[in-house]
């Protein structure tokens, strides 16, 4: 007896992507399409409802993100599969995404045999990620320290252009406090000056334009 084919469930908010997606898992005869979600909180809704063997996630969606439709499923149910299938390569996204409970990440420039491999490993309970994200990661790792959420919070105000006077009012904290937040962000990051610091986190994700 045949084994039953795996049951995907596409959360994607580009109708084009989405339904080529579709298109090209259709082909598969151990793969069909069993839903389809168009921003994070229908993913989340979509999969209670068709409990599905895998999911292909994007990360930039409305209403919630793709990390963070994640972390919901997996905070419901733990053994979800989630595969997630983005643009992003920054080491923050692909390190977000992982963390939250994912168990592969592609970029949409994949081949659709890396994809159509990746699903079936995912499903078969192990882990993909591509190339590019392992690198990502990698970079990350030997980057050394990562930035506190109060030091990400003062290095948002740097990059709407506020002085560390104005960042202290905005913190209700003391100017010497940002002070030490600044030069403990520079050391972090390996960089000299605020603009540096900023151009640094949008390169790999930690802040977004």
């Amino acid at each position: 007896m045949p084994e039953a084919p795996i049951r995907i469930l596409i959360a994607e908010d580009h109708a084009v992507v989405r339904d080529g997606l579709a298109a090209v898992l259709k082909f598969e005869p151990d793969m069909t399409v069993v839903g389809l979600a168009q921003n994070g909180r229908e993913a989340v809704t979509r999969f209670r409802e068709l409990k599905p063997d895998v999911v292909l996630m994007d990360l930039a969606m409305p209403e919630l993100d793709g990390a963070g439709a994640i972390l919901a499923i997996r905070g419901e149910f733990p053994d979800a599969r989630l595969l997630v299938l983005t643009t992003y390569d920054n080491d923050e996204s692909v390190f977000r995404a992982l963390e939250n409970g994912a168990k592969g990440y592609l970029l949409k420039d994949c081949s659709t045999v890396e994809l159509l491999g990746a699903i079936r490993k995912i499903h078969a309970g192990g882990t993909h990620v591509s190339e590019r994200a392992a690198a990502r990661l990698a970079e990350r790792a030997m980057g050394g320290a990562q930035l506190s959420p109060r030091e990400i919070e003062v290095l948002k105000w740097i990059a709407e252009g506020k002085s560390n006077k104005e960042i202290a009012t905005l913190l209700f904290i003391s100017e010497g406090t940002v002070k030490t937040h600044v030069l403990s962000i520079h050391e972090k990051l390996g960089v000299g000056d605020r603009t540096e610091a900023v151009v640094t986190a949008i390169k790999r994700g930690i802040l977004r334009v």
